[in-house]
């Protein structure tokens, strides 16, 4: 559910022989994910960022991706001290999801409590650091499993798994909704607050006491696994939450009307140059995935399921052709994507794409 040290990159290792396969042809096209990379803040301006993606393809290596991510993450969740601050429209949003969970809850917690525990998790998972305001619009920047980019090696085409202030991945809470849902501070705000009170009332009525108890709420967010979220609640309680006007409800994302397939979508927009609240995140050199170019989300139902699908326009990516992912609700972004060429979009709101 991520500005981080740079970690030794593990040795190379012999890669199965379609991923090998493939290595070779990017390679071979003089590595696109880099071409487009900004230097690293701290490195030579003359040195670009390589975006190389980690083999993902066994358990095993799945499970090697996933520890050098978490150690990223975890090397960046501390806050700096002094007032905490949040996008006001989205402290509005979460404080009206706290008064109703706290309303609802099987356990003694008031709208004050229920609002920091909830939001405890956030600075930890997307500010890194940074003493702004955390960005609803955030994008994971510690995965890079090899599952998650575009086949063909195009730059800017990645899907970053984790999305907004709680990072939804799609690995676990982020299973049953868009990028543009987990976006949205209202919509995951009525989603999450209610699901982490009463996680944490379960634990208090099932006999934990009051620290446990918050452990257990916040057992979903890795960076909480080190004590950052505890300090995080006690800030919130102790001084307050400051409010930030210039942090809007999507952070920066912009909702549209959108024509895909022949019907009409609400969708949104995504474009990280636009994003409100702590923007460490854009940076090529601030994590290990690539920045996507700019990029609609919308949720599709066909076949008797929902899909996430995600679309670059030729204008916005560069390349010459609209791409579109999908994925489908309960899929592990990480290997159940399907990317296809020449299926573009028609925004409707501002008159753009396949129109």
């Amino acid at each position: 559910m991520h500005t981080p040290p740079t970690l030794p990159r593990r040795p190379a290792r012999n890669l199965p022989s379609a991923l090998a396969a493939v290595a070779a042809a990017v390679l071979i096209a003089v590595s696109p994910q880099t071409a487009l990379a900004a230097p690293a803040p701290d490195n030579d301006p003359d040195t670009p960022v390589q975006f190389v993606p980690t083999p993902a393809d066994t358990p095993a290596e799945r499970a090697e991706a996933d520890r050098e991510a978490l150690e990223q993450k975890l090397a960046a969740t501390a806050i700096p001290p002094g007032p905490l601050t949040f996008g006001a429209q989205p402290l509005a949003a979460a404080r009206s999801a706290a008064e109703s969970a706290a309303a609802g809850a099987s356990c003694a917690i008031s709208q004050e409590q229920a609002t920091a525990l909830a939001l405890a998790p956030v600075w930890p998972e997307v500010s890194a650091g940074s003493s702004l305001a955390p960005s609803p619009m955030t994008l994971s920047r510690y995965d890079n499993q090899s599952g998650l980019y575009d086949p063909a090696g195009r730059d800017g085409l990645f899907f970053n798994p984790g999305v907004g202030l709680w990072q939804m991945d799609s690995a676990g809470l982020g299973a049953g909704n868009t990028a543009g849902e987990a976006i949205d501070s209202v919509w995951v705000s009525d989603f999450v607050v209610p699901y982490i009170v009463n996680k944490y009332c379960t634990a208090l009525n099932g006999g934990s006491a009051a620290p446990a108890a918050r452990a257990t709420a916040w057992a979903d967010w890795n960076a909480c696994s080190d004590g950052d979220c505890d300090t995080m609640y006690w800030r919130a309680m102790n001084t307050g939450i400051g409010s930030d006007p210039g942090v809007g409800r999507y952070g920066g994302a912009e909702p549209r009307t959108c024509e895909f397939r022949g019907s009409s979508y609400d969708c949104l927009f995504v474009d990280v140059a636009r994003a409100q609240g702590a923007d460490w995140w854009t940076r090529p050199g601030s994590g290990r995935s690539p920045v996507p170019h700019p990029f609609y989300v919308l949720r599709t139902a066909s076949g008797g399921g929902t899909q996430e699908v995600r679309v670059w326009l030729a204008e916005d990516s560069g390349h010459g052709v609209d791409v579109t992912v999908t994925r489908p609700f309960g899929g592990n972004a990480r290997d159940a994507l399907s990317w296809t060429d020449g299926q573009g979009l028609c925004d409707t709101t501002a008159g753009r794409g396949s129109c």
